[in-house]
Order: C-alpha cells, then sequence, then structure tokens
C-alpha cells in the first residue's frame, strides 16, 4: 500500500482529489474534512481526532475491499492522515461539454432515446381516446408522429438553447389528466362511430352520429377536438413562455411549495388508474407477465449485473459485467410481452373477433397499418386542423403547467448533481422553463395535445451509465425527430399491443407516484399542519371527481357555461386537491422550513447546505450553462439585463 503514496508524492501531486488517477471520495456532512498543510511533494486530507473511531471503521472497510492508504503525518502531528483509492468511486466517462467517439456516440444516444419511447406513444394513444380518433388509424399514427417529433425538438433546444444539461424531454401524465377529465363530460363524449360509405367518391370512411342523429364523417369531429385543445394549449405556452423570460418562476416557488406539490402530483398519478385498466383489460395474462418481468430486471436484480461475451485485442475473449437488465428492464419487458403476445396470437389462444375486446391484445390487431403508412409523413403546424379555444381546456393545462414548471426545478438540480457541475445558476432556470414554453406552443400548432417536460429516468440512466455528454442527448433528439418523419416507424409502435404498453406503464407510473411522495422529505412530517393539509387534499381529490360523476346535476348556477365549467374543474382531482393545498399553505401558520420552501428556494438560488460542510467535487463549472455563441459585448448590454435568462456581465 506504501508503494501508492510514495508514487504520488514522487509525482509531486498538488491535489488531495487523485491518488494514481483515481478520484478521492467525497466524506459526508458526518465526517468534517478540512485540508493539511500543503506541500510540495504531497497533498493531505487531515481528519481530525474527534472522529477517528469513524474514519478507522472506513479504513477497515476499504483495506478488506478496495485500497485505503493511511500513515501518520510526517510533520509529528498525532492526527492520521487519510489517502485513498476507491477504485469503485471513479468519475464520469464523458462530462457535459466532452463529446464521444462516433461510433459510441449513437450507441449512447439509442440507448436514451429507447429508454423513454413508451411514453409518447401510450400518450398518443390516451389523447387518441380523448379526441375520439381510437378508431382512426391514419390519425393515431400522425398524433404520434407529432408527438415525437415534438420530444425531439425540445430535447435538442433544451440541451442546446435551453439550460444546457442533457435533460430529455417528453409527454407527462400532468398534461393527460385534464384530458381525461374534459373527456367524461357531456362536451366531449364520444358517439359511436361505424363504416359507411363516402357519397362523393363511395369510398369506405368512418361516420359518427351528433346532434340530432345526423351522420357526419368521424374524422370532422376529430379534428374539431384536436383543434380546440390545441389552441388552448398554444395560449398556455405562451402563459409558460412569460414565466421564464419574467423570473416568474421565483415568485411561484415561494407560495407553491412540497404540500402543495405532492397532493397534486399523486392525484394525477393515481386518476390514471382509469387509462391503466383500459390498457390492461384485453389480456390481464401478458400484462402481469409483462410488469413482473419489468419488477424483477428493475428491482429484484437491482445490484446484479449482466454477463456479456466481449472480445478485444488486450484481453480476448472474456466476460464484461455490466448492468444491462436494470438499464433496459422497460425495453426488455416490453419486448417479453410482444413475444408472449405473439405466441398466443398465433396458436389462437386470443379471439379473432374484431368486435371482442380481447382482439386488441393480439399482434396484428392493427397489423395493417404499417403497411398503409406512407414512408415519409412530415408533421407540420395545422397538419391537422386549425385552431379553437376552450376555456376548460386553458384552464386544465395551465395548471398542469405550474406543476411542470416546479417538476422541471427539481430535475435541473439532480441533473447538475449527478454531471456534477456547479448549482444552476437562476438565469439557466429561467432559459430552461422558457424553452419548455416554446416546446408547449410547439405541441398545440403540431396537434399533440399535450406539451414536454424534463424526464428524471433519463437522468437516473445517465448516472449509471456515466455518460453526461450534452451530444448524446442532442443526437436524441434528432433520432425523435427521424422517427417522427419515417410514418412507417410510428406507425410500427402503434402495432404493441395494449396489454403489453399497460403492464409496462403500471411499472412506470407507479414509480411516478412514489418519487412524487420523495418530496416529502424537505418537510416537516411531525408538523400536524402538514399533514392535515396533505391528508385532507388527498381526499378532497378523490371525492369531488366522484361526486360530480355521480351528481351531473349538482351544480346549478342558471348558466350553463359557468355550469360545465365548476364541473370540469370538480371533475379534475388535481385542481382540486392543489387548489385546497395550495390555499391552506399559505394561510396557516407555518415556517419555511416545515414547509419545504426553503431548501426550494435554495434549489432555484443554486444553492445548497450541505455545500457548507461537504466538498464537492465539480468537472464544470458555470460556462456549462452559457450561451457559447452570445459575444461579451450582449452579455453587458441594457437587453440582457432586462430578460433574466442571459448570464450578464459588469462593464
Amino acid at each position: 500500500m506504501d508503494e501508492h503514496i510514495n508514487t504520488a508524492k514522487e509525482n509531486g501531486l498538488s491535489s488531495p482529489e487523485k491518488v494514481n488517477g483515481i478520484v478521492s471520495p467525497t466524506l459526508t456532512n458526518e465526517v468534517s474534512i478540512q485540508k493539511g498543510r500543503s506541500s510540495s511533494t504531497s497533498s493531505q486530507i487531515v481528519i481530525s481526532e474527534d472522529i477517528s473511531e469513524k474514519t478507522d471503521l472506513l479504513m477497515d472497510t476499504y483495506l478488506n475491499g478496495d485500497s485505503f492508504h493511511h500513515k501518520k503525518c510526517l510533520d509529528g502531528d498525532d492526527e492520521p492522515v487519510v489517502e485513498t483509492e476507491i477504485g469503485k468511486i471513479r468519475t464520469l466517462h464523458y462530462s457535459v461539454s466532452e463529446t464521444p467517439p462516433a461510433h459510441l456516440l449513437v450507441l449512447f444516444a439509442l440507448q436514451q432515446a429507447l429508454l423513454s419511447v413508451s411514453s409518447p406513444l401510450g400518450v398518443s394513444i390516451v389523447v387518441a381516446e380523448v379526441v375520439c380518433a381510437q378508431k382512426d388509424e391514419v390519425i393515431v399514427a400522425q398524433i404520434l408522429s407529432a408527438s415525437m417529433l415534438m420530444c425531439g425538438v425540445a430535447t435538442f433546444l433544451m440541451t442546446t438553447f435551453g439550460v444546457r444539461l442533457p435533460i430529455f424531454q417528453g409527454p407527462t401524465a400532468m398534461y393527460i389528466v385534464p384530458l381525461l377529465v374534459m373527456s367524461s363530460s357531456a362536451e366531449w363524449q364520444c358517439s359511436e362511430t361505424y363504416e359507411g360509405i363516402n357519397p362523393i367518391d363511395n369510398s369506405s370512411i368512418l361516420l359518427t352520429v351528433v346532434g340530432n342523429n345526423t351522420a357526419v364523417p368521424a374524422r370532422q369531429v376529430i379534428l374539431a377536438n384536436i383543434a380546440r385543445l390545441s389552441g388552448s394549449l398554444m395560449l398556455v405556452g405562451v402563459f409558460h413562455v412569460l414565466i421564464g423570460v419574467t423570473g416568474l418562476v421565483g415568485v411561484i416557488i415561494r407560495y407553491i411549495g412540497p404540500v402543495t406539490i405532492v397532493p397534486t402530483i399523486v392525484l394525477v398519478g393515481l386518476f390514471l388508474f382509469k387509462v391503466l385498466v383500459k390498457f390492461l383489460r384485453p389480456s390481464w395474462l401478458v400484462a402481469s407477465i409483462t410488469c413482473a418481468c419489468n419488477l424483477v430486471l428493475s428491482l429484484f436484480l437491482s445490484k446484479k449485473k449482466t454477463p456479456i461475451p466481449f472480445w478485444s485485442f488486450h484481453k480476448g475473449f472474456h466476460i464484461f459485467w455490466f448492468p444491462f437488465h436494470t438499464m433496459f428492464s422497460v425495453m426488455i419487458s416490453l419486448l417479453v410481452g410482444w413475444a408472449l403476445s405473439a405466441v398466443l396470437t398465433v396458436s389462437g389462444f386470443y379471439t379473432d373477433d374484431p368486435a371482442s375486446e380481447e382482439y386488441l391484445a393480439r399482434t396484428d390487431a392493427k397489423g395493417d397499418i404499417v403497411a398503409r403508412a406512407s414512408f415519409f409523413d412530415i408533421p407540420y403546424p395545422g397538419k391537422l386542423g386549425g385552431f379553437a379555444f376552450s376555456t376548460a381546456g386553458f384552464l386544465s393545462f395551465t395548471i398542469a403547467t405550474l406543476m411542470s414548471v416546479l417538476d422541471s426545478i427539481g430535475d435541473y438540480s439532480a441533473c447538475a448533481r449527478t454531471a456534477r457541475v456547479t448549482p444552476l445558476p437562476r438565469f439557466a432556470f429561467n432559459r430552461g422553463i422558457a424553452v419548455e414554453g416554446l416546446a408547449t406552443i410547439l405541441g398545440g400548432s403540431l396537434g399533440c395535445c399535450h406539451a414536454s417536460v424534463s424526464y428524471g429516468s433519463n437522468i437516473g440512466a445517465m448516472g449509471i451509465t456515466g455518460v453526461a455528454s450534452r451530444s448524446v442527448f442532442q443526437l436524441c433528439g434528432i433520432i425523435y425527430i427521424l422517427c417522427a418523419v419515417v410514418g412507417k416507424i410510428g406507425a410500427f409502435f402503434i402495432t404493441i399491443p395494449l396489454p403489453v404498453l399497460g403492464g409496462t406503464s403500471l411499472v412506470m407510473m407507479g414509480l411516478f407516484i412514489g418519487m412524487v411522495l420523495g418530496y416529502l422529505e424537505t418537510i416537516n412530517l411531525r408538523s400536524t399542519r402538514n399533514l392535515a393539509i396533505i391528508g385532507i387534499a388527498l381526499l378532497l381529490g378523490l371525492m369531488m371527481p366522484y361526486w360530480i360523476t355521480n351528481n351531473p346535476e349538482g351544480v346549478n348556477t342558471g348558466s350553463e357555461q359557468v355550469d360545465t365549467l365548476i364541473k370540469i374543474l370538480l371533475s379534475n382531482p388535481s385542481f382540486v386537491g392543489g387548489f385546497f393545498a395550495c390555499v391552506m399553505d399559505n394561510t396557516v401558520p407555518g415556517t419555511l422550513k416545515d414547509r419545504g420552501l426553503l431548501e426550494q428556494m435554495k434549489e432555484l438560488d443554486g444553492d445548497s447546505s450541505d455545500q457548507l460542510t461537504e466538498k464537492t467535487d465539480y468537472m464544470e463549472g458555470r460556462e456549462v450553462y452559457r450561451l457559447p455563441f452570445l459575444p461579451q459585448a450582449f452579455r453587458r448590454s441594457k437587453v440582457a439585463r432586462i430578460f433574466p435568462v442571459f448570464d450578464t456581465v459588469s462593464s
């Protein structure tokens, strides 16, 4: 062990962070770290005597496993000097500003793209059901293409011009719940759709009944529904942009904290059980096996690694151990469920009656859609019709936007910690939110009927792989754009059986709810005030939608439009629970620390209390968030100072 120390001295290491090229681990808050006396031949980490017992335990642990070197101070001090060489704790393979070689860059980008491909697919199917297009496979394919294009463009914009961190942007449940709530109202009820004859050219088209039993082309109703949602979403996108450009993030975050966020978003996740049941019902068998496969790979085997045969010039044929099954648990379980559905379809286990619900579990239920899809189908604004306005849709999307802003703030901070860069400055938060708003406007113009937010799962995968390159996520965005343009790719994803999607979505939505509950760690859970507000908010969020569904005539103000608006708001569990929690959290006395607002404000300010006692080994600094193409003169200008989205410098 002393050989490593002597080697370090001979090489003249002047930093306590590396010994033989290995980064030393940073001790936790329980261990107070202070630098020893500087020397031209060595650097030392001095550990005070009051924690010597803990240090000895750490020494014993690493002496039995990884290399851990310690010796007495050469100056005669009684305090032990610890130098570490921990093989398991390593730097990132690629930092934010680094670009991997071309062949690795493509593989890393494909990996991140595959992690989230099921989300736009599942959301597109839900949107199709809301706008009454579930039987119009062409419209479904176009919605999916538009959704994937928005994911690609939003991800590229976020990593290049937004917060400039490796963050994936995609659809989320926050924007789906308002759609589900509206679909339950009388205004948005879908009529029975059946095949008919087009009198113009005698072709086969889908017809639907509206008004006084009048049959009209179903696509006419579908495009009208998409127009109302699209126009409302575009207006919300303008509001979303203004939140970032004007710096309103700092104002909102002082009034909406974890006590409000947790019940609001948890109710979003719980309300989605209706969608899950629709996906699972055609075949509970396939859905259960798909879900079980995902749980086994991601949870039961999370500590294991996959043996992968590998050959290289240096080592020849050998086994490479890599957590492949954990990183790709969603995709593996999806493929397993898909294969099982294919076997059950070929064996005749499923019915071949298209009128039966079980028919949707067959792999050939939508097999002809790939053949009918065009090779190139470029989504563009207005392709799915014009733009209208819906008051209920606007209010619902606005609530979802406020929640997504707060969720993005947490994701940005988590990504910065994972990528080992300095905490985000305020201008980076503002610019990231503004870019998300631009993506919301784009989503409305394309007819997606939903916006995009940052994904936490891709941040977790980045931490596992050690690849935090911005270039990887930029290429990932380009891959999604290509998938949107090539129509047959989007159509191919639609052929995935619904029970397979339901099995994977069950795990992901459960994880989503669990992650939201993690926000509670920042509040005082012993406070009766906090527990009462959260508990009552959850209860009201479940009660009011149930009551309004069973008593549609319970609201009668004399105005049909007002009645409809109130019913839609009361049918939205996240609005009911979130509104109650927000009002109570800002009126009932409580300290900022107990409410969790103190930590939330520190995240916005790029501050963290643990930095006072823990040394953080950053790989890159504030320059990561700076737009490199802006000249120094602009950063000194008055324009840059007016809009808090730029990194300004004093004249």
